[in-house]
């Protein structure tokens, strides 16, 4: 592809929607699946997805607004605007939004495996499935990925 890809609100595919509303921005498909980009936006006082691990991609988390709370093993880190968080494969994480302000975060994917991930929950939600820490857990697995049982607050 040698197209340049510019990508918005109004033409993102938007694949959460909810206290967490997900947009996916890239998909693969302009990348030759090397990259995925969401934008996450966490309204205050949400929690996120139980702790997890992948095994093959690395995940990166940039705060554009707002606090994040990332919890890493045992640790949380209060992570402000214009901070950047690189998960490594292996590496036990989850975050949060516990604040009193909405938080908005870059999510990136190198390879973009995990993008299908999110596509994945939409169609549960929209066949009427709940989504449980069991069923999203159960999603993930699809895509190499294991709760961090070890390390569940």
């Amino acid at each position: 592809m040698t197209e340049v890809l510019i990508t918005g609100q109004d033409n993102a595919e938007v694949a959460l929607t909810g206290p967490v509303v997900l947009r996916i921005l890239e998909d693969g498909s302009a990348t030759d699946h090397r990259l995925g980009v969401a934008e996450i936006e966490v309204a205050p006082h949400t929690q996120g997805p139980p702790q997890h691990r992948h095994a093959r991609h690395d995940e990166g988390f940039y705060v554009v607004s707002g606090t994040v709370r990332f919890t890493v093993g045992t640790t949380d880190h209060d992570v402000p605007a214009r901070t950047l968080v690189m998960v490594p494969p292996g590496a036990p994480h989850t975050f949060a939004n516990p604040f009193d302000e909405p938080a908005v975060m870059l999510n990136t994917f190198t390879p973009d495996l995990y993008v299908q991930y999110f596509r994945d929950l939409r169609a549960m939600i929209e066949a009427g499935e709940p989504m449980t820490p069991s069923s999203v857990i159960e999603v993930m697995a699809r895509y190499a990925t294991t709760p961090a049982e070890d390390h569940q607050h």
